[in-house]
């Protein structure tokens, strides 16, 4: 039972911290100008470009918020992979405990 809260707290905070990154990425395309959303109609974040900075504004303000949402991208996928880890690591004990 105690994996299923694990399981469920990680997710919560994984799709929270993703939740932020695309946050940063529309505030990051409504400060650069070749970026801004023109046509009226909702579109997805642009977040290949912001993580990439192809086409982004060069003021500082905008290149540190960038940096704050490749640092949120990086948390998300060490998350991932930790938990990848923990599951391979539970699933060897259930194995070995199969055995004996």
């Amino acid at each position: 039972m105690g994996i299923y809260w694990v399981a469920g707290i990680w997710a919560i905070a994984m799709l929270a911290i993703f939740i932020q990154a695309i946050r940063l990425s529309y505030r990051i395309e409504a400060r650069s100008p070749e970026l801004v959303n023109k046509t009226g109609f909702p579109r997805w974040a642009m977040m290949f470009h912001t993580v990439t900075n192809l086409r982004v504004a060069r003021d500082e303000e905008t290149q540190a918020m960038r940096r704050r949402m490749n640092v949120l991208l990086l948390v998300n996928l060490a998350g991932f992979v930790l938990f990848w880890f923990q599951l391979r690591w539970i699933g060897a004990a259930e194995s070995r405990s199969r055995t004996n």
